[in-house]
């Protein structure tokens, strides 16, 4: 699975759009070319500004990643060069040593990304999918897309390969009208899936009706599924239709179809054997054509052997059975998932924030996200409000996410092992000779070294907070306890 998985496409890789590298280095300009050809972009090596600018003219429009070597003046003129020769082009500036004034300036100049050096393939094919995202690099928008049953599922962000099962089977799915199951934790985006299934499918311009079996209460779920008659019951004043005749011709998606009781459950079975019920206080049989699919964030193999759930039901639902990994099992879709919500949240917020800090996306690959994609991004929605200047740093997430780690950096370990299994350490004589005696405390032996390493942090860093705790791998309010505690003042000074 490559990174084509990772980003979303409103542009296909294959011949749509051209990608070109601007690079006074040239092993630099042949990783590009070599990254992108695999992953299926056209890419050209550019030896001038003025070849660059004539290919994009010559093409219609492009993708060109250019490093003019640090000299702004001369990006920020060939930024409004290509915006003039190729309005449907975009330019990606990279570079080394890139600071947050020099991003902005390069953004508000027409640069759809910034990349800094050294950047791998996963950063590279986002930047240019990010590109090819925008109305003017789609070629050919003038005529109507042509309708594709798999477009809809490439919202479904993620490269981890049990995620690329999911959606091939997803995608196997949304062709026919069988019931499908998905199974995944809170948070792992089931009900993203499930219209991302509905809009893939043939139902697509028909009605997505969606419930949450969880959230009704036991004596009004089957009114909410199979509607009422007026009178049926106390405060059934008017006749009311139900989720499945409102989604007639299209999909009803039933989440937490776990919490259902037995009673409910067995009416279900029903309505997915015949597709026939008859509303609270009728007798009057409806016939639906709708296409069920369910979800639960329980194992149902689990609750049919602790008697839970029925078997038959089960066997009824799990036809296209689909497996939502949590984000914890898929590290490497943390980042991508963080800077998509980002695009969407700045858009949203009226904000210019370009990423992330090394710091901050330590954290957040190491953190294990209990929540899953919706609590990643009320994460990132928090960060960008809290964000005052250009890069999201660790202090700008939630503070539950830095305590989490320190709890778990602080664990029980071998020290708590039963005093029967700890033995000691054979040490020879002239070893134990050569241990000079100290007449310093265990505690004041820890301290010393571990003053030590914080002050040189901070000093390598030039007293920048953050990046020093990025380099010793804790987060910025925990460097800061930790100055407290070893008696640092602002500037290193003994408190």
């Amino acid at each position: 699975m490559n990174e084509k998985h990772a980003i979303e496409h409103s542009a296909s890789a294959s011949g749509q759009v051209r990608v070109f590298v601007l690079d006074p280095d040239p092993y630099a300009a042949a990783a590009v070319r070599s990254s992108m050809g695999e992953l299926g972009y056209p890419c050209e090596v550019m030896a001038t500004v003025d070849d660059a600018i004539n290919a994009l003219r010559s093409v219609g429009g492009g993708v060109l990643v250019a490093d003019l070597g640090g000299r702004d003046r001369d990006l920020v003129d060939l930024l409004r060069s290509v915006r003039a020769a190729s309005p449907r082009s975009a330019v990606i500036a990279s570079g080394a040593d890139i600071t947050a004034t020099r991003a902005i300036e390069w953004i508000r100049a027409g640069a759809a990304d910034v990349l800094v050096k050294p950047f791998g393939s996963p950063e590279l094919a986002q930047a240019v999918a990010r590109a090819t995202n925008r109305a003017a690099l789609e070629i050919g928008a003038a005529q109507p897309p042509a309708p594709s049953t798999g477009a809809a599922l490439e919202s479904v962000i993620g490269s981890d390969p049990r995620l690329a099962r999911a959606l091939e089977l997803a995608r196997a799915a949304s062709r026919v009208r069988s019931t499908v199951l998905i199974h995944g934790e809170s948070g792992t985006g089931k009900s993203l899936l499930a219209r991302a299934i509905h809009r893939a499918s043939p139902r697509a311009g028909m009605p997505f009706i969606e419930l949450a079996c969880g959230s009704i209460p036991e004596t009004l779920l089957e009114s909410e599924l199979f509607g009422h008659v007026k009178g049926a019951f106390t405060g059934a004043i008017a006749d009311k239709k139900g989720r499945f005749l409102a989604a007639h011709g299209g999909t009803i998606f039933l989440d937490e179809i776990n919490s259902a009781s037995s009673t409910m459950q067995l009416k279900l079975l029903r309505v997915l054997q015949e597709r026939k019920f008859e509303a609270v206080g009728s007798d009057d049989t409806i016939e639906v054509d709708v296409r069920v699919i369910v979800a639960s964030n329980q194992p149902l193999e689990r609750l049919v052997e602790d008697g839970r759930f029925r078997q038959d039901l089960f066997y009824r639902v799990h036809v296209l059975p689909i497996e939502l990994p949590p984000l914890r099992d898929r590290p490497n879709d943390t980042m991508v998932l963080a800077e998509h919500f980002l695009r969407g949240k700045t858009a949203d917020l009226g904000r210019t924030i370009l990423g992330f800090t090394p710091g901050a996306a330590a954290v957040m690959r190491r953190y294990s996200w209990p929540g899953n994609v919706r609590e990643l991004e009320n994460a990132i929605e928090r960060a960008t409000i809290m964000c005052e200047g250009a890069w999201i740093g660790d202090e700008h997430l939630p503070e539950r996410i830095g305590k989490a780690l320190e709890v778990s950096a602080s664990g029980p370990g071998r020290l708590d092992a039963p005093e029967a299994e700890i033995r000691p350490i054979p040490i020879s004589r002239s070893e134990a000779n050569s241990i000079a005696p100290s007449s310093q405390t265990l505690a004041d032996s820890m301290r010393n070294p571990e003053r030590a390493a914080v002050l040189a942090a901070l000093a390598a860093q030039n007293w920048n907070r953050s990046k020093a705790a990025a380099s010793l791998g804790i987060n910025r309010t925990t460097l800061y306890r930790k100055m407290r505690d070893l008696g640092l003042g602002p500037m290193g000074e003994v408190g």
